[in-house]
């Protein structure tokens, strides 16, 4: 991604393939989201590897193109939102850790408090991962929420010897999902990769009633590096005429701090005839494939507990070259 200019990715329009979704909920569950993958030349086999959670725990999947995944194993139990990352010839998973399964139901029902802290663990070969260790734990007041304290999504983002983790905090409920969503977005920073990191005193992007994609929560957020400056992909929750919804959106920042936003990339929608993604578009990974960008993400199709399932597809651009843009 650093090879790419901020004028390349504006100019680059985002269609949802037509192969999406790529995956659906599994092993009785309702839930596949927050996909993190390593593309080919990222990973020491060449595949394509994808890392995702449904309620049950964060999975392993495997594929040969991006589309076509298959499942390898579940590797973490009471885990969610994972960031894969290869730095040199160590993989570093980042994720969010919570209480048991039992416990977060009964979060749902306002019965017992969230508790969320982001973790990681470490493999030279995605099968064999070390024991998890605390990445980030609970410091500021605005992680704390009525239902509980959250910390989640963990995005790392390394800058020259400093280690950036973005991640998301706090809890906003959502009444028509019956679910909360992280409220805040902020980081912290780190000499160590595994620990040691320092969250700053104020979150960076809070809830703004006067923005329409930010009007209930604010998601998640993923920052990339370009040859010119930064870019960051945030899906924000938002309300229309009392439903909710969810949106990915671009924002570009001279410093991978402060944000200004650009222009939507992928909104709820039906799309190729199919509903999968018609309410809710959440949480992304961007990639980049040749002269491709995949911006792989996790969509519900509607608000409801019960009937709502969500799943994982992408939406890709050609990249255009600086004689174009």
């Amino acid at each position: 991604m650093k090879s790419l200019t901020t004028s390349q990715i504006l100019n680059s329009e985002f269609k949802v393939n037509e192969n999406s979704p790529v995956l659906k909920p599994f092993d009785g569950t309702f839930v596949v989201a927050d996909p993190s993958l390593l593309t080919p030349d990222e990973s020491h086999d060449n595949k394509w590897h994808m890392f995702l959670h449904t309620t049950i725990g964060v999975y392993h999947l495997v594929s040969d193109d991006g589309v076509h995944f298959q499942k390898v194993k579940r590797i973490l139990k009471n885990a969610m939102r994972p960031n894969i990352n290869r730095i040199g010839d160590t993989y570093y998973l980042f994720y969010e850790k919570t209480l048991s399964l039992f416990m977060n139901a009964l979060n749902v029902v306002n019965a017992v408090k969230w508790k969320s802290d982001i973790y990681v663990t470490k493999s030279k070969d995605l099968i064999n991962w070390s024991e998890p260790t605390l990445a980030l734990g609970n410091t500021k007041d605005y992680e704390i929420s009525e239902r509980g304290t959250a910390l989640s999504n963990p995005f790392l983002l390394q800058e020259k010897d400093i280690n950036r983790l973005y991640y998301s905090c706090g809890m906003t409920y959502i009444d028509d999902c019956k679910f909360c969503e992280p409220t805040h977005i902020s980081y912290a920073e780190s000499k160590d990769i595994t620990d040691g990191y320092v969250s700053v005193e104020t979150p960076i992007i809070s809830p703004d009633k006067n923005n329409q994609y930010l009007n209930l929560c604010s998601g998640c957020l993923k920052v990339y590096k370009l040859s010119d400056g930064y870019i960051g992909i945030q899906n924000g929750i938002y309300e229309i005429d009392g439903k909710s919804h969810s949106a990915i959106f671009l924002m570009t920042s001279p410093d991978g701090l402060e944000f200004k936003f650009e222009k939507m990339l992928v909104e709820p929608q039906v799309v190729h005839g199919k509903n999968w993604m018609k309410q809710f578009v959440y949480a992304s990974h961007l990639v980049k494939c040749g002269d491709t960008l995949r911006l792989y993400f996790n969509a519900r199709n509607m608000a409801n507990p019960i009937f709502g399932r969500e799943c994982i597809g992408f939406a890709e651009a050609k990249i255009p070259n600086d004689k174009q843009v």
